[in-house]
């Protein structure tokens, strides 16, 4: 397997996908183990929450209601948000 390419297949995709809940879900229950209050799960919470609507700004509104052309990651919308100019390598993605 090429690390370089775009993953596409469906499995690795979906794979990467419940690794990446696992993650947080074990990362919220460390930190409630470790710090057990309500306020240390609300906050936990309110900051999962706060980062997928961000998320989904950038993925799903800014493309379908402000017309913005569709962007290769994160950090490639931000550099455009921000007004930067492009990486070099990053004109095809």
């Amino acid at each position: 397997m090429n690390l370089a390419t775009d993953l596409k297949n469906p499995f690795w995709i979906h794979l990467k996908g419940i690794l990446f809940l696992l993650i947080g879900i074990l990362c919220g229950a460390l930190l409630i183990l470790t710090c057990p209050s309500l306020r240390t799960a609300a906050l936990y919470v309110t900051g999962c929450w706060a980062c997928c609507r961000f998320y989904y700004y950038l993925f799903h509104v800014l493309e379908r209601y402000l017309g913005a052309a569709p962007y290769p990651g994160i950090w490639g919308m931000l550099r455009k948000l921000s007004g930067k100019p492009q990486a070099p390598g990053d004109a095809g993605r």
